[in-house]
């Protein structure tokens, strides 16, 4: 009985999710509830089992702020409280670099550079929308790139749709690259105690190749639309100075994210955790921003941080009650213990499940699946993870609703007068996404079996 009420309210807060009839963070929140009182309460009688999925206990546990020797792996079930405050952490350090400027400085100022030319626009934007995007959120990133973009081809009269949609495959592709570049990266990692090196050093690799074939696949199929454009006297351009807010907050800005980055890429030497890392650098920035913390505070996005803490609740609901086991055991079964099987499944199961709904949820359900396959199958559990990182990151670029970064880059398009419709859209992604996929999954074939 407490199985079948666990997936009944699993797949409903799916469904609720996929229409956004409802908030999305409303709907896990609530059935979130219902898992605690229903499942937990109602059909398990169990207080241990409310007690392990809300976690709170590890926040007060040393090994939560600060290891030695290698990283530390999370509890695992239950809300994932590391994930939830390092993305605060970098949401309030995000806001605080959007209000001095920073962004649409960088933005501005690489135009500048190429001299305001098109194709060489187009090139640089999507690696600079890949390379932000491994240290950033990619929603944050494909907001102000985008809205640049229009700004720019406003300027020099060009097509901003071609751009826009290479930025937000790029966004993606570069995201998978880090710990702390997509959502799930930051659940496995911290689920599965891997630091940001184990990231940059596997899917990293892995996302430098694909970025590559990317940005050609977009350079042949876009270069002609775009060679045909003829820039403006860039003499008509503004000063990319004139994005900066407040130069003292724009250089404060800068040094905290460098900072920020330092930390990331060193903490698996320095034992630091992401939670500590997180709290941190949303400490440091607030201080910087004296009158303005609140402002930032205000800012930040708590639908999304509310959103993760009911996921990871009714995700929680499904271990408990053993149902990520009958899972796993089920895809052992059909694999029949052939390793080569086993991840091409998981990866484009994860990539076809990413492309139609949020690959936040599949993630975070699918940890405790790749966890119990390495166990009872024998493979490596960080071969799993790295399958996992690039079938959720990679397989939300092949719809608009696929990933946040779609929505956002397809929305800022759209309310310029640039309407992106899904068959424009999946006619141009949907063939690159098959592709890199495919890639990835041999790239592990050869690497790891």
């Amino acid at each position: 009985m407490a199985q079948i009420l666990a997936v009944t309210i699993f797949l409903i807060m799916f469904l609720l999710i996929v229409t956004e009839k409802i908030e999305r963070h409303i709907t896990t929140l609530l059935c979130g509830l219902l898992t605690l009182v229903l499942v937990f309460g109602f059909c398990m009688h169990s207080m241990e089992a409310v007690i392990h999925t809300l976690n709170v206990k590890e926040i007060f546990t040393p090994a939560f702020w600060y290891h030695a020797g290698e990283a530390a792996e999370s509890s695992g079930s239950g809300i994932n409280w590391a994930t939830i405050i390092f993305i605060a952490g970098m949401m309030v350090m995000v806001e605080g670099m959007g209000h001095a400027g920073f962004f649409r400085w960088l933005c501005m100022r690489l135009a500048k550079m190429v001299h305001y030319k098109i194709l060489p626009i187009f090139i640089t934007f999507m690696l600079m929308s890949s390379i932000l995007s491994m240290f950033i959120d990619s929603i944050t990133v494909i907001l102000f790139l985008a809205a640049v973009t229009v700004e720019l081809s406003q300027l020099l009269k060009f097509n901003p749709v071609p751009v826009i949609l290479a930025e937000i495959f790029c966004s993606n592709l570069g995201g998978s690259a880090t710990m702390c570049g997509d959502p799930p990266n930051i659940i496995i990692g911290t689920a599965l105690g891997y630091s940001f090196t184990d990231f940059i050093t596997n899917t990293g690799l892995i996302a430098g190749v694909c970025l590559i074939l990317a940005i050609g696949y977009f350079y042949v199929i876009f270069n002609k639309e775009l060679r045909n454009t003829e820039a403006v006297d860039s003499s008509f351009h503004p000063d990319p100075k004139d994005a900066i807010t407040n130069r003292k907050s724009f250089a404060i800005s800068s040094i905290i994210f460098a900072c920020a980055v330092i930390l990331l890429v060193t903490h698996a030497q320095t034992g630091l955790t992401v939670a500590f890392i997180g709290l941190f650098i949303a400490i440091v920035t607030l201080i910087a921003a004296g009158k303005d913390a609140l402002l930032l505070l205000k800012k930040v996005d708590y639908k999304t941080l509310l959103f993760f803490i009911g996921l990871f609740i009714v995700v929680g609901g499904l271990e408990e009650t053993g149902i990520l086991e009958v899972i796993a055991t089920f895809i052992g079964d059909i694999s029949g213990g052939n390793h080569m099987l086993m991840i091409a499944i998981i990866i484009w199961v994860s990539a076809i499940a990413s492309a139609f709904v949020d690959n936040i949820p599949f993630a975070a359900t699918m940890i405790p699946v790749i966890k119990s396959l390495a166990v009872t199958q024998g493979i490596d559990l960080s071969v799993l993870a790295w399958t996992l990182s690039m079938g959720t990151d990679i397989g939300g670029s092949a719809t608009p609703i696929g990933a946040s970064a779609n929505v956002v880059g397809t929305a800022v398009a759209s309310k310029n007068g640039h309407h992106i419709s899904w068959g424009q859209y999946c006619k141009v992604v949907a063939p690159i996404t098959v592709l890199i996929i495919l890639i990835s999954m041999l790239m592990i074939f050869v690497r790891y079996l």
